[in-house]
């Protein structure tokens, strides 16, 4: 067994692995006290693929069992007393909760749709109508009829107290409700109009137990009623007669539940009853031999209530431990899980005299005692495996539902025939049919077509429920094409498929629309003519195989339309008995569609001798619309030796496209007919039902007209009859009034006399009254004047303490701002004397590098000094200096000024700011804001001239790489050039000494620091070495020095002007109030 623990989970899989009986699915709490939470009620879908359960803490879950799947769709909070899941619209659900109301829930938005109420007690069922629009729920009190539309109260039902109502529901497949009451007493009632419809007569003599619990099967033929005792009623609804009476074993003393098992095949007269005695056992008999098939449930692991899918593969059970069973029909029903055959017997108490004992049977163990066949004791059962084959002829012979064309053909053949108890489901998988729900109650919605309104007048049928299905089956193929509202034969076509499937709307719909689409193939072309292109294929079919029978019928004026058509718009249904019907459709549906027409060419050569003695166009006209003597197998063999040997070329195969079934979803578009016919017919029709209306409507107003005028006449004359007894009465009353008043004179007098003496004393009672209320007035406005007095002093008082207490929080508030602003001051002291500070060691820094640079030139000037031209350098040179002193002294002036200039800012800013705090509480958020401002617009300042610093200082050691690099060379050149020349100018030992003294300054330049401050007087130095070890280009080389130390000037003015643009003097902002 599997079991599923939902668990604090609101969704996940029911099984890991596919079970094979049963799935025991439970609800446990963990924590401190671990518990399990009861299931209470289980209800399934109207599909039976789903199941609805809810638990005593309000919890509803919903498992899909073709999905593998749970979901927790609600939580109501209280426990659920009955569940229905089987509404129209199928996301939705009812609940019955402890409170005695009703809500419908949607599973997929989870939202609640309606909260319904009116029981004043617990509802212990609901039942929903087949169409899923209405609902009848019931307590012990009272039944409710509901509009699932627009959730209102349509009828309740009203019992006395003393009876009670055990259970109220709509019988399957009707318009029937039936109702149960706790003194045995079945009603059943019309749900348009709530009459009586009939009332099941009271239970034989000797039936002393009470009816509690009931059934139906799904065709509303069979009720089943039991109680506290271990007999069964069966009543035939149709007859209104108790027709047996089944007796349980012994150990069965009460039932509890009672519900019919579906079958696929049995056409809705369900036979198998499962019967929940009170041991908690639920087993399952049938109820035509009594046997018992299986059980489910033990006395360890008892049932409390059960419920079963509507397609009859699920049976889900709720424990007494509160676990919920999941239980697989087909697994339960294999022989292995079967009890042994000698369970039941059913004996025939012939003997009995009474009524009862003529109509019980009791069920015992051991061997049946009544003479029937063995093949009715035994019950086989076969799982047909499948082959898996996957050539094309297999997969093309594949049908749904596990079946193969071919195989089914081979049976067909062997047997002439499928078995009745198979053949619906054979049909089926033949046609391939799509069970398009949704589609269907979409056509159905629609409602009856104007076109077979009055049906009943044209086909007077017996059975309204059988009237009622072929109304809607041609109302729904009428709605899918308009061709069919036109056709006059359509009625007969339907008529037998009806007739075979009035339990289940959906497949004979199904079914008539497949064998239109299919089998009918080009009958509309000539609408509204019959077919002639088919009628000819069929003649000329007729002609190659009997062609004296056709001479036959062409020598006496009978056309195909009257040897062919007949049969192939009635289907047969007027030449045949059901089971012949039967097995030529079985053939076929089994065939091409031409083999249809090939049938009727065979039923017409099979009767040649009988056509042949026929003279008169009346008696053909009658012989082939009324039923004849004719084996119709040999119908089916020669129609199967036509399909053989017709020629190709007038073979109805060749015209007929293959069998395509219905698609699935939608239905397919048909529109093979001539449409402007069709459509001039419906508006001719419509016309002509317009007309009828407005003459209905014009006769009506007339029949009104006249009803008034007599009305009215009526009342002319009731009117005067009034008026001469009121004239009557008038005179009268004139009488009584004179003496009514004189009556009334006379009180009149007494009653003045009365009052004056009454006005006396009410004079004096107010005069009194007035002098109390003056007093009183003057003491309550002594009062109010004290109290006036006392309320100004405490105000005084309470207002000089608040000017007190604001005075004091305002000298608090502009200590604090005082505070604040002395802070601030520090910080920008303290901003002021970093940046100071910094401008004062990059000053010092760059002091060093010009000095540096300066010994560095000193030292390189000195090599030329000693040869030439010192005057002239050191002039230059201390014109250097001048002019470097002169922009120092330049740059501390304008320094000096920003300083002033700062500082008279600073004063005014002061003196804004001791303006600004007087009005500190009114605009202190705003100076916070300008606070704010102003550092981030100098923090942003700061940023930007950081990073124009060092690109500045990139760039100044990128030159400064050039410039070393420019050296380098030169000097590498000048070298080169003296030890060329060094054999012509004899200065071999002056170029000695010029390379250690190169070499000695490179080792100084390698110590002075890379900026963008170096000198390029190392330039010179090279020069003057020049000019020493050569001296024809002296004179050039003093003309590149003195241009060298021009460059140099200008580099110092340029970075000193940088400088001052990288430091500028630090300016207060400025800030002022906003309003």
């Amino acid at each position: 067994m599997e079991r599923c623990d939902l668990g604090g989970r609101q969704h996940g899989p029911i099984w890991h692995r596919r079970p094979g009986v049963t799935v025991n699915i439970f609800h446990s709490v963990k924590g401190y006290h671990s518990k399990t939470i009861r299931f209470l009620n289980v209800a399934f879908d109207s599909s039976g693929d789903s199941l609805l359960a809810g638990d005593h803490q309000g919890n509803i879950y919903v498992f899909d069992l073709n999905g593998n799947r749970f979901h927790l769709v609600q939580r109501t909070m209280q426990a659920c007393t009955a569940l229905a899941f089987n509404l129209r619209r199928k996301t939705e659900f009812l609940v019955a909760l402890a409170d005695y109301s009703i809500k419908c829930f949607d599973t997929e938005t989870k939202e609640l749709v309606s909260w319904m109420r009116g029981h004043d007690s617990s509802v212990s069922s609901i039942s929903v109508h087949a169409s899923g629009r209405y609902a009848i729920t019931t307590s012990s009190d009272t039944a409710q009829l509901w509009d699932l539309d627009s959730f209102q109260r349509i009828r309740k039902l009203n019992v006395r107290q003393s009876v009670g109502i055990q259970k109220v529901f709509f019988l399957p497949l009707s318009n029937t409700i039936l109702s149960c009451f706790k003194d045995n007493s079945v009603f059943a009632w019309e749900f348009d109009t709530l009459h009586c419809k009939y009332q099941l007569p009271t239970p034989v003599e000797g039936s002393v137990f009470l009816y509690k619990i009931f059934a139906v099967t799904r065709d509303g033929r069979i009720f089943v009623a039991g109680g506290k005792s271990n007999h069964l009623h069966l009543w035939c609804l149709e007859s209104k007669q108790l027709i047996r009476i089944i007796q349980m074993p012994a150990k069965v003393r009460a039932v509890r539940h009672l519900e019919f098992l579906p079958d696929n095949f049995d056409g809705g007269s369900n036979q198998v009853l499962g019967v929940l005695s009170q041991d908690n056992i639920m087993r399952f008999i049938n109820i035509e031999t009594c046997k018992l098939l299986f059980d489910i449930g033990s006395h360890e692991e008892g049932i409390i209530t059960a419920a079963i899918s509507p397609n009859g593969r699920y049976i889900a059970s709720v424990m007494e431990n509160g676990n919920l069973n999941l239980y697989s029909v087909q697994a339960l029903t294999q022989d292995v899980n079967k009890p042994p055959p000698p369970t039941f017997k059913v004996e025939d108490w012939s003997k009995c005299t009474s009524q009862e004992d003529k109509l019980a049977m009791r069920v015992t163990s051991g061997r049946s005692e009544q003479p029937w066949k063995p093949k009715e004791n035994k019950i086989q059962s076969r799982l047909l495996k499948l082959k898996v084959n996957t050539s094309p002829e297999n997969k093309e012979n594949e049908l749904p539902g596990g079946l193969n064309k071919k195989r089914l053909r081979a049976l067909l053949k062997g047997f002439g025939e499928y078995p009745a108890k198979y053949r619906m489901f054979v049909w089926r998988s033949l046609l391939q049919l799509p069970e398009n729900h949704l589609a269907f109650n979409s056509l159905i919605d629609k409602g009856t077509h104007s076109a077979f309104v009055n049906i009943q007048n044209e086909y007077p049928i017996k059975s309204r429920k059988l009237l009622r299905v072929l109304q809607r089956t041609l109302s729904a193929l009428a709605h899918w094409s308009a061709i069919f509202a036109e056709m006059p034969y359509i009625p007969l076509l339907a008529f037998p498929f009806v007739k075979l499937f009035q339990n289940n709307q959906l497949i004979c719909f199904e079914v008539v629309a497949t064998v239109v689409v299919n089998f009918c193939q080009h009958w509309f072309e000539y609408f509204p003519n019959p077919p002639v292109n088919v009628l000819s294929m069929m003649e000329n079919v007729l002609a190659h195989h009997d062609k004296e029978l056709l001479q036959h019928l062409i020598k006496y004026n009978v056309t195909s339309q009257v040897y062919a058509w007949p049969l192939l718009e009635t289907l047969f249904s007027e030449v045949l008995t059901r089971e012949e019907w039967l097995k030529v459709f079985d053939n076929i549906f089994s065939n091409h569609p031409s083999y249809f027409l090939m049938m009727v060419v065979a039923y017409i050569i099979c009767c040649r001798a009988p056509l042949l003695h026929c003279h008169q166009k009346a008696d053909f006209e009658y012989f082939f619309h009324h039923r004849n003597n004719l084996d119709i197998n040999i119908v089916i063999k020669k129609a199967y030796q036509l399909m053989e040997a017709t020629p190709l070329d007038i073979h109805p195969k060749r015209m007929f496209d293959d069998f395509i079934p219905l698609t699935k979803g939608r239905y397919p578009v048909f529109n093979k007919y001539p449409k402007f016919i069709v459509d001039y017919q419906t508006q001719e029709r419509e016309r002509i039902r317009q007309d009828e209306i407005e003459y209905l409507r014009e006769r009506q107003l007339a029949h009104e007209l006249e009803a008034k005028a007599q009305e009215q006449k009526a009342e002319d004359e009731a009117w005067y009859q009034k008026q001469d007894l009121l004239q009557e009465a008038e005179e009268q009353r004139r009488k009584i009034l004179l003496e009514e008043e004189e009556k009334l004179v006379e009180q009149r007098q007494r009653l003045a006399a009365v009052k004056r003496e009454l006005k006396v004393k009410e004079q004096q009672f107010l005069d009194a009254s007035r002098r109390r209320f003056l007093k009183y007035q003057q003491d309550q406005r002594q009062m109010e004047l004290k109290r006036l007095d006392d309320e100004i002093s405490r105000k005084v008082s309470m207002r000089e303490k608040e000017t007190a207490a604001v005075v004091q929080d305002v000298e608090v508030r502009r200590m604090e701002l005082e505070s604040q602003r002395q802070l601030f001051e520090q910080h920008l002291m303290k901003a002021q004397e970093a940046v100071t500070k910094e401008m004062k060691e990059e000053v010092d820094a760059y002091q060093r590098r010009v000095d540096l640079e300066d010994r560095v030139i000193q030292r390189l000037m000195e090599v030329d000094r000693e040869e030439q031209k010192k005057a002239q350098i050191v002039a230059e040179e201390n014109l250097a200096k001048a002019e470097q002193k002169r922009i120092d002294a330049d740059w501390r002036l304008q320094m000096l000024h920003k300083l002033r200039r700062d500082d008279q800012d600073r004063e005014k800013c002061y003196e804004e700011i001791a303006k600004l705090l007087r009005d500190s509480r009114v605009k202190e958020a705003e100076l916070l804001k300008a606070m704010r401002e102003a550092e981030e617009k100098t923090q942003e300042e700061v940023t930007q001239k950081r990073a124009q610093l060092e690109e500045e200082q990139r760039a100044a050691a990128a030159a400064n790489e050039h410039r070393k690099r420019f050296l380098e060379d030169r000097m590498n050149d000048t070298l080169e050039l003296a030890e060329n020349l060094q054999r012509e100018d004899g200065y071999f030992e002056r170029l000695r000494d010029l390379k250690a003294r190169h070499t000695e300054r490179g080792a100084e330049l390698q110590q002075v620091p890379r900026s963008g401050n170096i000198c390029l007087n190392d330039l010179s130095t090279s020069e003057s070495s020049l000019h020493m070890s050569l001296g024809r280009r002296r004179e050039e080389l003093a003309c590149e020095e003195r241009e060298l130390m021009a460059e140099v000037r200008q580099l110092r003015q340029k970075l000193i002007s940088q400088a001052r643009i990288r430091h500028p003097p630090t300016r207060f902002p400025t800030t002022e109030w906003t309003s």
